[in-house]
């Protein structure tokens, strides 16, 4: 368990600092243009996305979202008691990635977001956004699990363009982003509406892919083995 949730941390840590530095450099070099700045933010997340995946999925399964850790403990893929544990490693991992990006490019440490995410609109986006993030983790990882990170990175570098909110979907991201007042993020008033907007979003998603592709029951998975009796074995 220390392993893994090391490994979450990290992991969660380096998708941040690609986030948000992605976006301070993305802001830096576009000269004003905002979708310039976005399309760096973007390929930069997407990218080291995936990477970041196939570095971490074997040791911890990569969730880096506690909405995924959540999901996974619910269809029976992790106990109960390894949640809290991921979902403090992703958070801290999360603050952490904050702070080192800011490092790199001689922000402060830490900063209130200014930048404004309200309204129904943005709302919705995080509902589909986190709808679509798990039904794509669901949908691939149980018919085409080595397929799972590039489809991951590939849905979030599409749904960074067609969500009005550039699809944040997962809890400890909003909450660490709104300490940036950079391009990536959010004010601090507007993050539990986008919490729970996602947490709709990923039981809903979770809950129709329990009746579209269930998982096998956990005990099919494990070998068959034969219990042998000590008369058995003297015999």
């Amino acid at each position: 368990m220390i392993k893994q949730a090391t490994s979450e941390a990290v992991g969660t840590a380096f998708l941040l600092a690609t986030v948000v530095g992605s976006g301070i450099m993305g802001e830096r070099l576009a000269g004003g243009n905002v979708a310039i700045a976005l399309l760096a933010n973007t390929i930069a997340t997407g990218a080291g996305l995936v990477a970041l995946i196939w570095t971490f999925g074997p040791i911890s399964g990569a969730h880096f979202n506690p909405l995924v850790t959540i999901a996974d403990a619910w269809v029976g893929g992790r106990p109960w008691r390894d949640v809290p544990i991921y979902i403090v490693a992703q958070t801290l991992g999360a603050l952490l990635g904050v702070a080192i990006a800011h490092g790199m490019f001689g922000e402060p440490v830490f900063a209130a977001s200014q930048h404004v995410r309200s309204g129904s609109a943005q709302l919705l986006s995080e509902f589909v956004a986190t709808f679509g993030l798990l039904s794509v983790i669901w949908g691939v990882s149980r018919r085409n699990p080595q397929f799972t990170p590039l489809a991951v990175g590939a849905y979030i570098t599409a749904a960074y363009w067609f969500t009005s909110s550039t699809s944040f979907a997962n809890p400890a991201v909003t909450l660490a982003r709104s300490l940036t007042n950079t391009f990536s993020g959010i004010r601090p008033l507007d993050v539990p509406g986008f919490i729970i907007a996602q947490c709709a979003g990923a039981l809903t998603a979770t809950a129709l892919f329990k009746f579209l592709a269930p998982a096998p029951p956990i005990k099919a998975a494990l070998p068959l083995v034969k219990v042998v009796t000590v008369d058995e074995e003297i015999a």
